[in-house]
């Protein structure tokens, strides 16, 4: 259809899709300042002209059609009148305006990363989702949350996570984050929303950190550790870390703990399931050194379920800062954290020659494969024995 045969105005949707390019770019005027532009090449869109406050005119582009049809270009004309009539600037209204229809079509990298932390919800123990949330919000939703997830570019996400290591020396940190990023990518990718994964082969040009959250002493710093524990004021925290010593759990395991997981009369510690890193519960066999501290704790413990309530808050644990902080105290930052229990216990029964089978069962460490669903065997008597000899162990000093 030739521009010269327009009837009409507003253009119905019959003229904007039969309108025919020519040899050189057109508008025709649709009504109120909307313009329909034609190109050469037989691309559409469409175009507002409205006067600058100083007195210029200038063109507001309004979207591409077919993907804007008629009526929505109208109706975003009527927007941006309504903007320009209350002083605003249209340029800039336009942009938040795009930035609430990203949000809402869940095209921003928080709202897909916010659906993949979803996914996580029945997978990962409450601390690790914590941990990772935060995060998230604290290093990338601040940068890149509000952006359309398919224009951030490879150079700016490593430009962006390289910056965070310099900055603050978090290199382990920073390539976990990165490890989260990317398995939100592969979610999108799998998903069916995006084609590749900007983030892929990434971590060859990062710069790779020493684990800090594993640091321990050696066997022979040992006693002095237990004996700055015996000596520690604060006695429900001392008993924490007497029992982090002494069983050797993951720190969250125990601080995280309720009453009703005991049973004291049969020396027993039951973990569900849902509070283990790989969703299985866990036995822990109580050595008496053990039962002995349970029941003191007990005894300062009231209107609480949990073994180490929050004091603002007797419904929730203490902050997942509580143990790390007192080593900090004891002088041990740097040198011994509630997780470096774990290693010192490891390293010494294997030393010791106890069946590897049996501290990797007490460690709550879980084959992968069909071999870990399987192999459900707890050793709860030879790990009986294990747990009673390295109670003793640990005491003696």
């Amino acid at each position: 259809m030739k521009r010269k045969d327009i009837k009409r105005r507003p253009l119905s949707d019959t003229v904007l899709a039969n309108l025919e390019p020519e040899s050189k770019e057109y508008r025709e005027l649709d009504g109120e300042g909307l313009y329909f532009r034609v190109k050469p090449d037989g691309k559409k869109g469409w175009l507002f002209r409205y006067k600058k406050p100083d007195g210029k005119w200038s063109w507001l582009g309004i979207g591409t059609y077919p993907e804007i049809s008629g009526a929505n270009a109208r109706k975003k004309a009527k927007e941006v009148m309504n903007d320009i009539s209350g002083g605003d600037n249209p340029i800039i209204t336009k942009q938040q305006r795009k930035q609430q229809e990203l949000e809402q079509n869940n095209a921003t990298f928080e709202s897909l990363a916010r659906e993949w932390l979803d996914t996580k919800l029945h997978h990962w123990v409450s601390d690790t989702m914590v941990r990772n949330k935060g995060a998230l919000e604290k290093h990338i939703f601040p940068v890149f949350g509000k952006r359309l997830y398919t224009e951030i570019r490879p150079i700016e996400w490593m430009n962006h996570l390289k910056g965070i290591q310099q900055e603050k020396g978090i290199f382990e940190q920073v390539n976990r984050i990165r490890a989260m990023c990317r398995d939100i990518y592969d979610f999108a990718k799998v998903t069916g929303r995006i084609d590749y994964n900007p983030l892929e082969g990434l971590q060859k040009y990062l710069q790779q950190g020493k684990k800090e959250n594993m640091a321990h002493v050696s066997e022979q710093e040992l006693p002095a550790l237990i004996r700055a524990i015996n000596n520690y004021p604060t006695h429900d925290v001392k008993i924490g870390l007497q029992l982090l010593a002494m069983l050797f759990c993951r720190p969250s395991e125990l601080r995280g703990a309720t009453w009703d997981e005991f049973d004291l009369d049969q020396g027993l510690w039951n973990i569900p399931e849902h509070r283990m890193k790989k969703r299985r519960e866990h036995v822990i066999p109580l050595p008496t050194q053990a039962i002995a501290l349970l029941n003191e704790l007990k005894s300062y413990q009231t209107n609480s379920d949990y073994l180490f309530p929050s004091r603002s808050d007797k419904n929730k644990p203490k902050s997942d800062t509580v143990f790390i902080m007192a080593l900090r105290r004891m002088g041990y930052e740097g040198r011994q954290t509630p997780h470096g229990f774990r290693h010192i216990a490891s390293t010494l029964l294997n030393n010791r020659g106890f069946d590897e089978r049996h501290i990797e069962s007490a460690l709550a460490h879980v084959k992968d494969g069909v071999a870990g669903v399987y192999n459900k065997a707890q050793y709860l008597q030879d790990r009986k024995q294990m747990m009673q000899w390295y109670a003793d162990y640990v005491t003696s000093f």
